[in-house]
């Protein structure tokens, strides 16, 4: 991938991440906090008897303490906004992403529906959930982020990051692309 495109892709990380931080501020107002069964609830007309039975499933497990998945969800919200725009646990943020949006989804937004004459989208989650892996597929962590930093000292926890960069043949398969750089001078 060129440097433009690595910074291109970066920038869309941070934005993406601000938009998470400006969804994550929404959560954590008492409106969402007191009522977060009742955005569950909302997602219930309309559905189809399995989408229903899937988002009272969901429900029956919510209604054990909503204010405590409700400050999940505000938290998780946080620190997934956060991750992003800092660069930082890339990959583990990625798949955080990916099963908060399903979640989202499948709960909250009825699997996009009810799908009925009238219908106009599939819900925004799906497509968060696409944003999140092309994120992880282009290694964004490592542009304009701590990953560059991070996962070379992770040792096999690097996969949590954007992962280790890939060696040059020049190398001797133990070191990595930052490396070699920050060692030789040489760009990446």
């Amino acid at each position: 991938m060129s440097s433009r495109s690595r910074i291109g892709v970066s920038i869309v990380r941070i934005l993406f991440g601000v938009i998470w931080a400006i969804d994550a501020y929404f959560k954590w107002q008492p409106s969402f906090l007191s009522d977060f069964t009742g955005y569950l609830e909302g997602a219930l007309s309309g559905q189809p008897a399995p989408v229903q039975g899937w988002i009272n499933f969901w429900l029956d497990i919510v209604k054990v303490d909503p204010s405590f998945f409700a400050h999940v969800v505000a938290v998780g919200e946080t620190g997934l906004a956060l991750l992003l725009i800092l660069g930082a646990l890339s990959n583990a943020a990625y798949a955080g992403g990916i099963l908060l949006s399903l979640v989202i989804w499948s709960t909250a937004e009825g699997l996009g529906g009810p799908y009925v004459p009238g219908s106009t989208d599939v819900g925004t989650a799906i497509i968060y959930v696409l944003v999140f892996a092309l994120l992880l597929l282009t290694r964004a962590g490592m542009t304009w982020g701590v990953d560059r930093v991070l996962s070379p000292r992770l040792g096999r926890w690097a996969f949590l990051a954007s992962g280790r960069s890939r060696t040059t043949p020049e190398s001797d398969g133990r070191t990595n692309d930052w490396a070699q750089a920050h060692n030789t001078g040489a760009r990446t």
